[in-house]
């Protein structure tokens, strides 16, 4: 166990995985709220205003203060009552911007951590890096569109199967669009095995990881006193900063698992 430990430490001290995490982090939460407004431009396009008002507006409103929920909730009426196409093309563009900034951050730390030397120039890092963030941010609205969106179309003896589909369609979304991040966002793209490896590892463990915050905002945080409402963006921004650095774990477990089947 000391010898695990001590491993460890030196591997997020020589790849700064600490301080990437913090990049991608930030990135993450700014391209996050962006995301959010992509989605409800895309459900008042599509017609789906009742999942606000009838499964997502009720569980804001039952934790936060009424001062803030109106604040939301008028954000949100006056977004579906826009003329939603060119709402949907701003938050589109401005989306793929904001994704395409973290997905930078995560091609330095991901070549830092595979320890090769960065040859790709600007004019090449840019453009790759636009065209992995269109693929995360296409998986992540279909992902929710899986989820939310097509949640009430099957009733009855039907329900479970379907939502099992749902569910699995969604994760492999996120996992084929990670995937093509793990494996061309290093300067050396990865093979399709430790890719696969390197994806399936953080997916499973940011599954687990926003089942326990979904949990806690459930069922321990109360936003509804002064330092509870002062909590809330602290508990985002701790939500992304260790969504990164399981994200860096993930890669970095999944290296060393590659050098250690390449020994003799």
């Amino acid at each position: 166990m000391r010898k695990l430990l001590d491993t460890w430490l030196d591997l997020f001290e020589r790849h700064e995985v600490l301080t990437r995490a913090s990049a991608i982090a930030f990135q993450a939460l700014t391209a996050a709220v962006v995301l959010v407004l992509l989605g409800l431009a895309v459900l008042g396009e599509i017609g789906r205003q009742d999942l606000w008002f009838a499964h997502i507006a009720p569980q804001i409103k039952a934790r936060v203060l009424p001062g803030v929920y109106d604040g939301v909730d008028a954000t949100v009426r006056r977004i579906f009552s826009a003329d939603s196409a060119p709402l949907l093309a701003f938050a589109a563009v401005f989306t793929i911007w904001e994704m395409s900034g973290a997905v930078r951050c995560c091609m330095g730390a991901f070549t830092r951590i595979y320890e090769v030397r960065e040859h790709r120039s600007t004019w090449l890092r840019t453009p790759l890096s636009y065209v992995l963030a269109t693929a995360l941010t296409a998986a992540f609205v279909a992902a929710a569109l899986l989820v939310m969106a097509l949640g009430g179309l099957v009733h009855g003896g039907w329900y479970v199967p379907f939502a099992v589909v749902r569910w699995a369609l969604a994760i492999g979304l996120l996992a084929l669009a990670f995937g093509l991040i793990v494996r061309f966002a290093p300067a050396r793209p990865r093979a399709k095995r430790w890719a696969s490896i390197g994806t399936g590892l953080v997916v499973f463990a940011w599954t687990v990881q926003s089942l326990i915050f979904g949990w806690y905002v459930s069922s321990v945080a109360n936003f509804k006193t002064a330092v509870g409402s002062l909590a809330v963006l602290l508990v985002v921004i701790t939500y992304f900063y260790v969504a990164s650095i399981v994200l860096l774990v993930g890669i970095e477990l999944d290296e060393q698992l590659r050098k250690r089947s390449a020994r003799p």
